[in-house]
């Protein structure tokens, strides 16, 4: 090679230089085909490292971001009906419903996944130093779907038609006492009769457009075409409806969204959003499995279990709902001693039951806070099972309760009348919850209850047995909001229909506790005085807290962005869509958004 140089310098005059007026492709003609053979060599090594050496530093210093385009398929049982914010709830709307909501409405908020909110429409928001109000300024240049613009105007007319009392919307309630007026054209002032503290949430609560709901008839405010083909604010926008026509009817068979540009959070990367509507959670697993759809939820947890053994992406968390058996002291009269409540509560292994019914994917409870709410705290290590049931055969013996080993049953004297340890256990068709009622049944006639277990469809459920209050025991779940306020369902104000406090649970102290709670602003005092309430309910056994469920949601792999956090419903699934991606681009780091 040296010789090669020195023979190359002194045939360029001792100069390497880029060819000119032909010296370079001479020269190359003056080479042998040795030199030629290492001439070449060595620049195809140059080249080469080169190359190899550029495509570092660009991994170096280039990063994947998101890119617009694809494509995610949703499966959900049921047929859309009220997309509508103010229709779409659990009292009325389907999942259907409230998935296709949560895309195409906006509310001034929007939940975090973290138990707090940031802005949506709102740009900003101020609240008094009292409490009692709430000033929200939109962000410039909002667009509805079809262009027209949002103002102020559509917030005021979105909650008054939510106040008023012939829409009969399951939103009334949250509105109640709250007065709503327009500042100027951006602001909307709120102000309450007292101070609320999870009052934040309901400024999630999607906005209606104006200019397209005010001329529309009350009485078919829940069968306007609107309904089906909404326009709103969201991040995705309809683009079109497939149906297929039964009796006369036309059913739809999916929507299919398209990404909204001006969207107030930014334009969603995922280009489309298709829903695919299915009568059952079987069509629905094989829809999944055949790859018709992308993702599902609303599944089993032993579908989940299943399909996640088969490779799928099972992404899951704990829901702010509480699952337990709530006793009615005012129908069967064996609850009103407290013996009996405690020892049931006692004979129940819920880490057993969660993972065989549940398979594991729910969070066994002693307290009516379910995981990310205030006043949760997680369950310490339980006894054995042997332990706790012997513990419970010790609470009834002390109370005077009398047990024949014969026919493995109880009694106690009562006055004059003779009490047994019987009573009727109802609950939902739900699969979940029936599996969960029978082995509750199984355990609870292991201490020697004599139990019933009736099951009844949701409908008639709710009309014919909790809003009446027509049962021994109840095993059904409680929704609670971001805020995790449980005074809906144990002040004893909420004892009687509509209100949702079904063990007609009356504490006096509990009741101070739980006003004080819910306007109470700082969340350190809030916790303070959610455990001094749990402290009471403790004590009185008005229920025996099973477990938190698990969102379950099925998720295709190449879709990433998704945190689920915190969510109370699964339409709340989509909180962070907008950040959802299915494409990237590689680009310098330096040009890169920040996070």
């Amino acid at each position: 090679m040296k010789q090669f140089l020195s023979h190359l310098s002194q045939k360029m005059n001792s100069r390497f230089t880029f060819p000119l007026e032909g010296r370079f492709a001479l020269a190359l003609k003056s080479f042998s085909e040795r030199e030629n053979q290492i001439f070449f060599t060595a620049m195809g090594v140059l080249v080469g490292t080169t190359i190899v050496l550029l495509i570092g530093v660009n991994y170096s210093f280039t990063t994947k971001v998101p890119a617009e385009g694809g494509t995610l398929v949703e499966g959900v049982i049921n047929t859309p009906a009220h997309i509508n914010p103010l229709l779409a709830t659990s009292e009325i709307g389907t999942d259907a419903d409230r998935d296709l909501t949560a895309l195409i409405y906006s509310g001034l908020l929007r939940a975090d996944g973290n138990n707090g909110f940031i802005p949506d429409l709102a740009e900003s928001y101020d609240v008094s130093t009292d409490g009692l109000t709430y000033t929200f300024i939109l962000k410039p240049d909002l667009e509805w779907h079809d262009g027209k613009k949002i103002t102020a105007s559509d917030i005021v007319f979105t909650v008054r038609i939510a106040q008023d009392s012939r829409m009969k919307s399951p939103k009334r309630a949250s509105w109640d006492g709250v007065n709503v007026e327009q500042i100027d054209e951006m602001t909307a002032r709120f102000t309450l009769k007292k101070p609320y503290a999870p009052f934040l949430e309901n400024a999630t609560m999607g906005i209606l457009p104006e200019h397209i709901w005010k001329n529309i008839d009350y009485n078919r405010f829940d069968t306007n075409k609107y309904n089906r083909e909404p326009i709103g604010s969201g991040p995705y926008k309809l683009k079109s409806i497939e149906t297929v026509t039964k009796d006369g009817d036309e059913i739809p068979v999916s929507y299919t969204l398209k990404s909204f540009s001006a969207f107030a959070l930014g334009k969603p990367p995922i280009t489309t959003v298709k829903f695919v509507f299915y009568r059952s959670e079987e069509a629905l697993v094989q829809a999944i499995k055949t790859g018709s759809v992308g993702a599902v939820n609303s599944i089993s947890s032993d579908n989940a279990y299943k399909l996640s053994n088969e490779g799928f992406r099972i992404e899951h968390t704990s829901l702010p709902r509480v699952l337990a058996v709530f006793f009615n002291q005012n129908e069967q009269p064996i609850f009103v001693d407290p013996a009996v409540r405690k020892a049931l509560a006692l004979a129940v292994p819920k880490k057993e039951i969660v993972d065989k019914a549940l398979s594991g994917y729910g969070v066994q409870l002693n307290s009516p806070f379910p995981p990310g709410t205030i006043g949760y705290e997680m369950v310490d290590t339980e006894k054995s099972h042997e332990e706790n049931l012997a513990s419970a055969r010790v609470t009834l013996e002390k109370a005077g309760w009398k047990f024949a080993s014969t026919t493995n049953t109880w009694t106690k004297q009562v006055k004059k009348e003779t009490q047994s340890l019987r009573f009727e256990l109802v609950t939902s068709e739900a699969l979940e919850l029936k599996t969960v009622a029978n082995e509750l049944k199984s355990y609870w006639e292991e201490l020697g209850a004599q139990v019933t277990v009736r099951v009844f469809a949701t409908g008639d459920l709710k009309e014919t047995i909790i809003r009446p209050r027509k049962f021994d025991a109840l095993f059904f779940g409680q929704v609670l909001g971001q805020g995790g306020d449980p005074y809906p369902y144990w002040h004893s104000s909420q004892r009687l229909d509509p209100g949702l406090n079904i063990s007609s649970y009356a504490n006096t102290k509990a009741d101070k506790i739980l006003d004080e709670a819910r306007a109470e602003t700082s969340p350190i005092k809030r916790e303070k005085l959610y455990g001094d309430f749990n402290d009471e309910i403790m004590k009185d056994v008005p229920a025996v807290f099973m477990y938190a469920p698990e969102f379950l949601y099925v998720f295709p792999k190449n879709v990433r962005g998704l945190s689920l956090g915190s969510i109370k419903v699964s339409s709340e699934r989509f909180i962070n869509i907008y950040e959802w991606y299915i494409n990237t681009d590689n680009v310098w780091r330096v040009f890169a958004p920040s996070s």
